[in-house]
């Protein structure tokens, strides 16, 4: 909790035939959580950002199921950047992580499967407060 070497990319099974590819996600060695929330990004215009906030408790798994998008992950100590571009590959993203995407291209929709429903009180959404919080730790 609370280190960039916590996240990491997860290879989504991948199965190809000539009428195309099927990719699926489920709680298991490759989800270390239960599923309680999906959303998804898109038509985000070019140059725009989107996250910028940590979370106290949540945990994420992130997939560019159309175009890509960089995800730079923050602990308050080290950083660093993923790109996704791939539907079948996911970015696992554990609590206390402050989180910026960016680079959006068009097109891009981006899936994100999250470990607790929506709860206001468990972000931080002033980076201050999430790099006191996390150096504190």
């Amino acid at each position: 909790m609370g280190d960039v070497a916590n996240c990491h990319l997860v290879s989504l099974p991948r199965i190809s035939d000539g009428r195309g590819s099927l990719s699926f996600i489920q709680p298991g060695p490759l989800l270390p959580f239960g599923i309680q929330r999906v959303y998804y990004l898109y038509d985000v215009p070019m140059g725009q950002e989107r996250g910028a906030h940590g979370h106290r408790r949540l945990e994420q798994l992130m997939v560019a199921v159309a175009g890509a998008v960089d995800v730079e992950c923050d602990d308050g100590r080290k950083r660093r950047t993923f790109r996704l571009a791939s539907p079948d590959v996911g970015l696992y993203v554990s609590p206390m992580i402050w989180r910026n995407l960016t680079g959006f291209q068009p097109g891009t929709v981006c899936m994100v499967l999250a470990s607790e429903p929506y709860d206001e009180g468990d972000y931080y959404r002033r980076y201050d407060d999430f790099l006191a919080a996390a150096t504190a730790r």
